[in-house]
């Protein structure tokens, strides 16, 4: 009954769900957020909000960790120079987020760091706070990016993936 209900659930959600969390100009806001943050290092950082999950998905019970760990390859998030590209996935029906970050930055910032992000995501989130709590994390993702892959006097970032905030 369970895997009902969760479909029904998906279902109702549609791009349009995802757009009305947001509100009006939120993605441009945070498109500009992303560009602005990637002046001040090297790394790559994307958001994907996604209403619901894919039939294909629902029907062998996949969580929102393995559909951003897909969304992660398919963005080419993972492509970067130096491995430092980062995920930021929320799934509104199920009220899931995940953050993804490929293995350079992996390598300075543990587990607990991401868990840390999610957790004060998931407060914004639960007074209706969608923008706000994206905004929270596309700094914490872009300090943590500024301190392990700072650009060098001069420097610029090339913005190896579009900034643009990936809406399904």
């Amino acid at each position: 009954m369970n895997r009902w209900l969760r479909l029904l659930k998906h279902r109702w959600h549609d791009e349009a769900a995802a757009r009305r969390a947001l509100g009006t100009g939120a993605v441009d806001r945070l498109r500009e957020r992303v560009a602005a943050s990637e002046t001040g290092h090297s790394g790559e950082i994307r958001i994907c909000v996604e209403a619901s999950l894919p039939l294909s998905y629902l029907w062998r019970g996949a969580t929102a960790r393995e559909r951003a760990l897909t969304l992660f390859g398919k963005l080419g998030v993972w492509d970067t120079e130096a491995n430092n590209g980062v995920l930021i996935y929320l799934l509104l029906a199920d009220h899931c987020i995940e953050i993804v970050a490929d293995r350079g930055l992996n390598r300075h910032v543990g587990a607990a760091h991401w868990q840390a992000i999610t957790a004060g995501m998931s407060e914004a989130f639960r007074t209706g706070r969608f923008e706000d709590g994206l905004n929270a994390a596309v700094d914490a993702v872009s300090q943590a990016l500024g301190e392990h892959f700072p650009l060098a006097a001069g420097e610029r970032n090339p913005n190896e993936l579009p900034d643009a905030v990936v809406m399904r």
